[in-house]
């Protein structure tokens, strides 16, 4: 390549010379820059077949040399597209919470609502059976014990979780819908209730059922554990009569930490 081109330049060198050696026409005679730059913007893509790679000559027609292939930007620009669409429809600016933001929900009774709420229909790919309302601190937090305490404890049981059966999420009402109580977590957008879990293979756990069996109970006691410390409150089916069919988890903080039962 380097010798094509110095046999360009030297014919744009030799015809500018003999342009204007004596005895020859008075004729007007273009810059040599500009004959330099017209026969090797002309001549050379034809003849290397490429285009836009060469730099033009300088002031005294001196090829300044090839510029460096431009790195194709097609690998960066196909990963932004690609993170792009993994977070289109999801919230709280995680990938893998999917679903759609909510924002203000206001409560019937004195003590309830949610601030900057969302839905969420999926957690770090496990689908839930119904979406959960809360905000996004909740909504982080079971993203947290999904990936560190769900699927640690169902290993490659029946190619692992497809689906969490939701029980509840947002729901404004007193705690264990007693009359007098104290406002439930649920009633604040901070807790989802969790009944069960289907399999990749069609096979299902529940919580009512699967608690005092051998194999089923020891995953779930494994959940339960593992959900303790990353929430605020964990009940299970040992907690009372309450919550015999179903897993409360929510992100209320206690001074003395995390209460589970």
């Amino acid at each position: 390549m380097k010798k094509i081109l110095a046999v360009l330049i030297g014919l744009a060198m030799a015809h500018t010379a003999d342009a204007n050696a004596p005895g020859t026409s008075l004729r007007p005679v273009a810059r040599e820059d500009g004959l330099a730059r017209s026969i090797i913007q002309d001549v050379t893509p034809r003849v290397l077949g490429v285009r836009n790679q060469v730099e033009t000559p300088d002031r005294n027609g001196v090829l300044r040399g090839l510029r460096p292939r431009t790195r194709s930007d097609s690998g960066f620009n196909q990963a932004i597209q690609s993170r792009k669409d993994r977070r289109r429809g999801t919230v709280c600016n995680d990938p893998d919470l999917v679903g759609e933001p909510v924002g203000y929900v206001p409560g019937r009774i004195t003590g309830c609502g949610v601030q900057d709420a969302v839905r969420v229909t999926s957690v770090s790919d496990v689908a839930l059976s119904q979406p959960v309302t809360v905000d996004c601190t909740t909504a982080k937090t079971l993203k947290t014990w999904v990936e560190k305490g769900m699927k640690p404890a169902i290993k490659r049981r029946g190619g692992g979780v497809e689906k969490i059966r939701i029980f509840a999420s947002y729901s404004c009402r007193t705690r264990n819908n007693q009359k007098g109580a104290r406002i439930s977590e649920h009633g604040k957008g901070h807790a989802v209730d969790i009944g069960g879990f289907v399999l990749k293979n069609g096979d299902e756990i529940t919580v009512l059922d699967g608690w005092k069996k051998r194999k089923d109970g020891k995953i779930l006691r494994k959940m339960h554990k593992s959900a303790c410390g990353t929430f605020g409150t964990v009940l299970g089916p040992e907690s009372d009569r309450f919550h015999k069919n179903h897993f409360h988890f929510d992100t209320a903080r206690y001074r003395s930490g995390s209460y589970c039962r």
